[in-house]
Order: structure tokens, then C-alpha cells, then sequence
């Protein structure tokens, strides 16, 4: 695919002004990735806050009611993970500045709200990003319709992009919408059930982003080589990331994460350190480990259940096992980056990978 170095996107005082309820300054806060270079981090917040215009752009219907829907999350935040993940990617290349990039970076994000919204019609979920989901705002049927109406926005980009551009996008979507069917089917008697659940995070998180990083790359005219550890590096700690989160879940401190403990335990969802307990209670004699199975398998809505359950956990050898796990994930996505030379954007991506594997928010 060729992409014309001379196709570069508009400075960021060009751009389009943000639809309504948009803050603006969103993109020039800190960025999400760590980028200790301070001409890298300064391009980036720079070609983000056109991003941000650009999502802002692409998000308005024809009327008022599908813009301020199809607005409603996007307005709310988010630290615009994946798009800040292509135009870093795309530093990799002879031409990271061309409005390809900046297409593919809204691409990916437009992707990823309207997968929320599906998300939280089947979760049903009532806040998002602090905000009223969109089914709790409207309803499931204006929900799942404009995630529908997003991913046709994201499409329409895509095609502009070109053939492989289309190809990468219909796979990764794929990926996507069955790690999100797989999250919903409980694996049968004698099933794996963690190789189940790193298949639905591998999906359904993994996917998307390793789709940012090789987007990226190839837009910004990067080598294939380049292009493809970028690619493999993005989907395993994209995929860390996801259980680095589950391990939070168990082991933060309310205070210092901002997340309260325990929320994934109490509604039942499966994760990482719950399901490396459950592998090593089955074969355990321990009462402690007969106790924690009896937890798992009952009603953890109930407070006292809960705190017991999790207190368990928190002690379990199963939480330093998943710890290690992720630590490992997260070297072997730094391996990968041996093919891009000594530099800002290598380091940057180095320190992310190591934020993953031990974060505590």
C-alpha cells in the first residue's frame, strides 16, 4: 500500500471545532502512553488534539439526535489509548505526519466507543466513564443502533484507507465482536477454563489494539519487519494490560487506585487470579481452598461473602502466580521491540510495558 509522504494532516489550529459537549484541551492533557521525550510528547499532544477534532467530526449524523448520541460517549473522556498507540507507532516510520494516520488513529477509536456501547447494553451497565451509559440515557435499542451507526463511521474511514487497510479492519473486527460472544458462553465440563478466558481477552481487548500499533506503523511508512513486531508487541501487552486490571481488582487499595476491590468478584465475572485459584484449590486438601471454592461457587452480591472471598484471594498463592504471569507477558512484549533502534519511541513503548506489569491504578 503507498501512502504519499505529502499527504500530511492539517496543523492542529486548522482543525474542525469540537461538536457540542466536547472538551476541548481533552487531547492536550497528559497523554496516556509515557513518553519521557519532550519533542516526542509535545508532536504527539499536538497531532492528538487533531485527532480529537477529527473523532469529533466523523461522530455527526445528519441530525441532532443521532450527533448528541452518537457524541454522548466520546464527550465523556477516555484516555484515547489506541489512537495515541497508532500516531506513536507511526513515529517508526519515514512519514508519520500524513493524514492517513490521523484516519487510521479515528478508525481505531471510533471502533472501540461503539464496541461500548454493545458493551454496556449487554452489561447493563448504567454509568460509563462517570457519565449515564447511552441505555440508561435512552435506551438499548438507541444504544446498540448508534454503536452500529459508529462502526459504519469507522468503515467509511477504513475504505478510504485502502484494500489492506479494509482486510485488517474486518479481521480485527472479528476478533473482536467473538471475543465478545465468547465472554458470554461459561466453558463446559473438562474445558480450560483460563485458556477460554485468555482466548475472550486476546479477542476482545488484544485484537484492537495490536490493530492501533500496526496501523501505525504501516501508515507512517514503516519497514514490514517494523510493522509486524509492532503488531505482535501491541496485542500482548494490549492483552497484559486487560489482566493486569483483573489482579487490581483483587489487590488495590481503594485509596491509592480509585477503583473499588473486589467489583469483577462481586458480579461474577471471571479473571485471572480468580480463575489460577480455582486451578490450584481443585487439586488442594486445604479447608482454606475448600472454603474459597464454596465462595466462588455461591453468591458473592452478599457483603460478608464478599469480604471473605476476598480476603482469601488477596492471601492466595494463585495472586502471585497471575502477577508473574503478567510480568512475563509484559517482557516478552518488550522482546519484540528489539528490531526498532535505541530512541524516544522505543523507550516509550519499553515503559508502558513495564507500567503494565506492575501498576497499582
Amino acid at each position: 500500500m503507498s501512502i504519499s509522504p505529502s499527504a500530511s494532516a492539517p496543523p492542529p489550529s486548522s482543525a474542525p471545532g469540537l461538536a457540542p459537549g466536547l472538551a476541548p484541551g481533552l487531547a492536550s492533557s497528559l497523554l496516556a502512553l509515557p513518553v519521557g521525550d519532550d519533542a516526542l510528547a509535545e508532536r504527539l499532544r499536538d497531532r492528538m488534539a487533531f485527532v480529537e477534532a477529527e473523532l469529533a467530526r466523523h461522530v455527526r449524523g445528519r441530525t441532532a439526535y443521532v450527533t448528541e448520541a452518537a457524541t454522548h460517549l466520546l464527550a465523556a473522556g477516555g484516555k484515547r489509548f489506541r489512537p495515541l498507540l497508532v500516531l506513536l507507532a507511526a513515529e517508526t516510520g519515514e512519514h508519520p505526519e500524513v493524514q492517513a494516520v490521523v484516519d487510521a488513529a479515528c478508525v481505531v477509536e471510533l471502533t472501540h466507543i461503539g464496541s461500548l456501547y454493545h458493551d454496556d447494553v449487554m452489561d447493563e451497565a448504567v454509568l460509563r466513564r462517570g457519565a449515564d451509559s447511552a441505555n440508561a440515557r435512552w435506551d438499548n435499542h438507541v444504544a446498540i443502533l448508534t454503536g452500529d451507526f459508529l462502526f459504519a463511521k469507522s468503515s467509511e474511514l477504513t475504505a478510504g484507507l485502502g484494500p489492506d487497510a479494509v482486510r485488517i479492519q474486518a479481521e480485527t473486527f472479528a476478533r473482536l465482536v467473538e471475543g465478545q460472544i465468547l465472554e458470554t458462553v461459561v466453558p463446559g465440563p473438562g474445558e480450560d477454563r483460563l485458556a477460554h478466558y485468555l482466548d475472550v481477552v486476546a479477542g476482545k481487548t488484544g485484537s484492537l489494539i495490536a490493530t492501533s500499533a500496526r496501523y501505525g506503523a504501516l501508515f507512517g511508512g514503516a519497514s514490514p519487519e517494523v510493522v509486524d513486531a509492532l503488531t505482535s508487541y501491541a496485542e500482548i501487552v494490549g492483552t497484559a494490560f486487560q489482566l493486569s486490571d483483573d489482579i487490581l481488582d483483587i489487590d488495590a487499595d481503594s485509596d491509592e487506585s480509585g477503583k473499588t476491590p473486589g467489583t469483577d468478584l462481586r458480579e461474577g465475572v471471571p479473571t485471572l487470579p480468580v480463575l489460577m485459584a480455582r486451578d490450584l484449590a481443585q487439586g488442594s486438601t486445604t479447608d482454606g481452598d475448600a472454603r474459597l471454592l464454596e465462595l466462588l461457587d455461591g453468591d458473592l452480591t452478599d457483603d460478608d461473602r464478599h469480604t471473605e472471598a476476598l480476603t482469601l484471594l488477596r492471601a492466595h498463592p494463585a495472586l502471585d502466580e497471575a502477577k508473574a504471569y503478567v510480568i512475563a507477558r509484559a517482557a516478552e512484549a518488550k522482546a519484540r521491540l528489539a528490531v526498532l533502534p535505541p530512541g524516544p519511541v522505543r523507550d516509550a513503548l519499553e515503559a508502558f510495558a513495564d507500567i503494565v506489569a506492575t501498576r497499582s491504578s
